[in-house]
């Protein structure tokens, strides 16, 4: 969508949402009324403010987001190495008209602030009598708008900055400072702050005064990263004190740390989850007509491996559709963990497939797998025998082993890490066995119903870890991290998992949050934000040969300035001219 187009239609045709008994704010479009109806009562004005959130969905949840934000950094690399999304994936050919995904995310984040300008432009022909419902309507607006410009101005730089609704064709645009963005982004949050409510009941994907509060001290973290000197210090020490706010107003907010990471990505514990601050709900109640564009989340697809097709296994609601799989881990990553000590690992990752097919050895299989002759004949009893075992230990007895085992060495180089085969330890943090509950056609459906955590409590912790450390306060750095690590120890391990002040360094941070948030559509926005991501890719995932400091920004998608009539005054992003 360009410029001379991009979103003039979006409040007449804007997605009406109704709160339900299910829980959470379910997106529908019965009856498409015209935006005119809908702005001039507080009860119409409350549609289009729960239609301000639907956006949010194409990025989270979705291929273009986890593509966005996840591939092309130190952590992943496309699965088996396949050819798809290569200008964000391996930096190749990537040029402004090349890459449909960021076109998609441009369109997309773009429509989402329009509609939030709208909304705030027309805030006072409502009709609002309360005045604290009023704010409390803004402050939701404002929030969507700050979360919406975050993600533009981190991705793209200095674009265009808008606080008004395009209501006709925009056929010129001027760029705005990256200071600019974050200016209105902290005033929006600021007041998102000041009137939000702590929660709102059973609507709990709502922004909420935690809501603001995380995103505000994620948007200081990232703004102190673009000056130096005491400007620098100013919004780390900012990002610092609104992260530990946040902290000490837990349970006021009503959040808390599990007490074992696991449990955190307990399907059971996915809704009304006590760890997130902020998140994008999903319904399984009317599956079909509630959830964004039909297909809700699709996170359970994107990091699986090939299980399905290994002997004593079948597709399974379990396992997950391994039918769309998307990117794998790199042995970085994996390595990132000592699995002796640290149960993230075992929380995050799946290295045992128990059968759930019955299966007798075959001589093809006992060849295919290379297996002793003593495997022949033996059986795999469903439910109670492991049937595949991917892992990132170094197994020599796989011969012997009446099951497929699939090590590091069978995926990675030894001596480089890079890719070599086509199996590998998946991210299950997604894993959604509840499709099960609809009548959906069986575990290959794509739709998912889990709920997505997009800032959770624990990023407080990181975030007032990262600031500490830039501010000379190292070991401050380190109580914060040893928060989350104790979390995070096996049993007995406590000690074990403890750091010191002077093992806090950026670089140990990185690893830190790659341990506690892999797949989270976080890690292009942590290498992004510190600089680190050509170094790191160039350390960690050799497979990525054509990155360059320039990909720290992206390009502004060529249609977008071909449409305008100032678009060499415009300008591309610098690189990719």
């Amino acid at each position: 969508m360009n410029f001379s187009k991009y979103i003039s239609f979006c409040i007449a045709a804007i997605s009406i949402v109704g709160i339900y008994s299910c829980k959470k704010l379910d997106e529908y479009n019965p009856s498409n009324p015209t935006a005119d109806a809908t702005w001039t009562t507080p009860q119409g004005f409350i549609t289009n403010v729960n239609g301000a959130y639907s956006e949010q969905r194409a990025w989270y949840g979705k291929e273009d987001g986890i593509l966005m934000s996840e591939a092309g950094t130190d952590l992943w690399f496309n699965q088996q190495k396949a050819n798809f999304a290569n200008q964000l994936t391996r930096y190749e050919n990537f040029t402004p008209s090349a890459s449909g995904t960021m076109r998609n995310a441009w369109a997309t984040l773009w429509k989402g602030i329009n509609m939030t300008n709208a909304g705030i432009n027309h805030i006072d022909q409502a009709g609002f009598t309360d005045s604290t419902e009023r704010n409390k309507r803004l402050a939701e607006l404002r929030f969507l708008r700050a979360f919406y410009y975050w993600h533009v101005v981190e991705t793209w730089g200095g674009v265009m900055l808008r606080t008004t609704e395009t209501q006709s064709a925009e056929l010129t645009a001027v760029r705005s400072s990256v200071q600019d963005f974050y200016n209105l982004i902290f005033d929006d949050l600021q007041y998102a702050a000041a009137n939000l409510p702590n929660a709102w009941g059973d609507e709990y994907s709502r922004a909420t005064k935690k809501s603001a509060l995380g995103l505000l001290a994620r948007a200081y973290l990232s703004r102190a990263y673009y000056s130096q000197g005491a400007e620098a210090q100013d919004f780390f020490t900012k990002a610092r004190n609104t992260a530990i706010e946040v902290i000490d107003r837990k349970a006021e907010f009503g959040v808390d740390l599990w007490a074992n990471y696991a449990d955190l990505w307990k399907p059971a514990n996915n809704k009304k989850n006590k760890e997130a601050l902020y998140t994008i709900s999903n319904s399984l109640k009317n599956y079909q007509t509630s959830n964004y564009d039909n297909n809700a989340n699709r996170l359970h697809m994107w990091y699986l491996s090939p299980y399905s097709s290994k002997p004593g296994l079948q597709l399974s609601f379990e396992y997950g559709n391994d039918n769309q799989r998307r990117l794998m881990p790199t042995l970085a990553l994996l390595d990132f963990y000592n699995d002796d000590i640290d149960a993230r690992y075992e929380g995050s990752f799946r290295e045992t497939y128990i059968t759930n097919k019955a299966y007798t050895w075959t001589q093809a299989d006992v060849n295919t797998y290379k297996k002793d002759a003593g495997v022949l004949g033996k059986t795999l009893q469903t439910g109670k025998d492991t049937a595949l075992y991917v892992t990132k230990k170094r197994i020599t007895n796989q011969a012997s082993l009446p099951y497929v085992v699939i090590d590091r060495d069978s995926t990675y180089e030894p001596a480089t890490g890079k890719i070599k085969g086509n199996d590998f330890v998946v991210l299950k943090k997604f894993d959604d066995p509840n499709r099960a509950a609809t009548p959906t056609t069986g575990p290959n459906a794509q739709p998912g119903y889990n709920d997505i955590f997009v800032i959770r409590l624990a990023e407080m912790y990181m975030i007032a870890a990262e600031a500490e450390f830039q501010l000379s306060n190292k070991s401050e750095a380190a109580n914060y991290i040893n928060v989350l690590r104790t979390r995070a120890a096996k049993p007995g391990k406590i000690t074990d998992m403890q750091i010191t002040p002077d093992q806090v360094t950026l670089d140990f941070i990185l690893d830190e949050r790659a341990r506690e948030f892999a797949g989270e559509h976080m890690r292009w926005f942590d290498l992004k934000r510190t600089r680190q991501l050509v170094p790191r890719i160039h350390q960690y995932n050799l497979d990525i040969t054509a990155v360059q400091e320039y990909h720290l920004t992206r390009p502004v998608p060529q249609n977008e300035i071909d449409a305008l009539v100032n678009g060499q005054e415009f300008g591309q992003t610098p690189g990719y001219n």
